[in-house]
Order: C-alpha cells, then structure tokens, then sequence
C-alpha cells in the first residue's frame, strides 16, 4: 500500500536546480501518496504514519520520483517535525 506509479506523479525535473529550495506541505497517513501544486507549495500526501522520521524519508522518495532524480539529492533543511517543510536539491543540474 502507498507505491505511487511514475506515471501517476506530475513532472517536477524543473525543479532539479542545484540550490534550489523546495516548499512542501506535508500530509502524513494519507490514503494513498500523491503530489499536487497549490499556490507556492507542493502538497504531498503520504501514507506513512509520522513517527522517527518515516514520513520525511517517504516525503523525499515521493518528492525525488516525481523530479526523476536521486532522493539522496534532497536534503530537508527545515521543518522536520513540522507539516510545512523546505527542501534543497544539491544534485546536478
């Protein structure tokens, strides 16, 4: 349960600049994952229960498959224990 498809995810590759801060709303033990664009943030639902970080680390996965990259790229730079977050890509451009 919560394996989204590729296909299902929109495309984020945009969003592969190196340094670039990512905003995200973070909705944990979701129904099913799934990414959408709201204003200034990305809304990211997961179905991960929020305990010892397993909702950040399920959060990023999502996050990295829909920007067709690596999740070790991102690094979450605030909001760890915060619905809202911010991360930063550091891969390549």
């Amino acid at each position: 349960m919560g394996k989204s498809k590729k296909k299902d995810l929109p495309d984020l590759s945009q969003l592969c600049v190196p340094g670039m801060e990512i905003a995200v709303r973070a909705t944990p033990k979701a129904v099913r994952n799934a990414i959408a664009a709201a204003e200034s943030v990305l809304k990211i639902s997961v179905a991960v229960a929020p305990e010892i970080g397993k909702a950040n680390d399920a959060v990023r996965s999502l996050l990295a498959a829909a920007m067709n990259t690596a999740a070790s790229n991102l690094d979450l730079r605030g909001g760890a224990a915060s619905r809202d977050k911010v991360f930063v890509y550091n891969g390549p451009a």
